[in-house]
């Protein structure tokens, strides 16, 4: 049977989603902690990479299961799930489990993704390792007038990093917007169907340099037009950015984890 897992993790620690041969990963610790529950190698795929460092507010996978796990290992998922977190670090945390259909896939199945990207331009040790630290101020009001251009089914290889092998660049960018938390504190949202290596880390990078005055709001178009990953600004911190929406088809699977955000 095929089990959709809803779960969230801080990527502090980890190099990534994906395993790695020399590195921890989120995907390694989750797939070793299913095995040790359900007695077995339980393979797991994930809706998507994450970068090292970069954390997952909300984050889907799926895992195949033998059809006598319930009623031999666990009575239900809502007890695999309290089970699963007693075992896994307290970094990664299990919202839920689901039984979907045989064909559902965490990752090709998804139509829709969301990340937020963190800053501010304090010193805070409470965000350390949670948000990315700038300095000077920002003009919001041209950062905001940037996103606009953001918003199209368009080719993104300016925000791409290099040598990632794409099959294509295209991506449908279905929403940008710069959100002012404080005096001191901002973020940034973006939905899109899919997106790039290093997409929005690379993007933030361009929109600070237009808040720093470095780039102009009308300087974006030309910046994608370029199809160049030298067009636009550097990459900021992976510390600053979290996975925060994974959405399917009804007939697919009905998430419920977004209730804990």
């Amino acid at each position: 049977m095929r089990v959709f897992l809803e779960l969230a993790y801080d990527g502090t620690r980890y190099h990534g989603w994906q395993r790695q041969p020399e590195s921890i990963t989120v995907q390694e610790v989750l797939e070793e902690t299913l095995a040790r529950l359900f007695g077995g190698p339980c393979p797991v795929m994930g809706c998507g990479r994450t970068d090292t460092g970069v954390h997952a507010k909300y984050y889907v996978a799926h895992v195949q299961f033998p059809d006598e796990v319930l009623g031999d290992r666990v009575a239900s998922w809502e007890e695999a799930t309290l089970k699963l977190n007693g075992l896994l670090p307290s970094d990664i945390g299990i919202y839920a489990m689901h039984q979907v259909g045989e064909k559902a896939h965490a990752r090709f199945d998804a139509t829709e993704r969301g990340y937020t990207y963190y800053v501010h331009n304090v010193k805070d040790p409470f965000l350390e390792g949670r948000s990315t630290r700038i300095y000077g101020n920002l003009d919001v009001e041209a950062i905001e007038e940037a996103c606009q251009h953001l918003v199209q089914k368009g080719d993104f290889s300016s925000f791409c990093k290099a040598g990632t092998g794409q099959g294509t660049t295209i991506c449908d960018v279905r929403s940008a917007r710069w959100e002012t938390l404080g005096p001191h504190r901002w973020a940034f949202h973006i939905t899109a169907d899919r997106f790039l290596r290093n997409m929005v880390r690379a993007t933030v990078g361009t929109l600070l340099d237009v808040g720093k005055g470095k780039l102009s709001p009308s300087d974006l178009p030309a910046i994608l037009a370029a199809k160049d990953r030298r067009a636009a600004g550097k990459s900021v911190l992976g510390c600053g950015l979290y996975l925060t929406q994974v959405k399917y088809p009804d007939n697919v699977f009905s998430p419920e984890g977004v209730k804990y955000l």
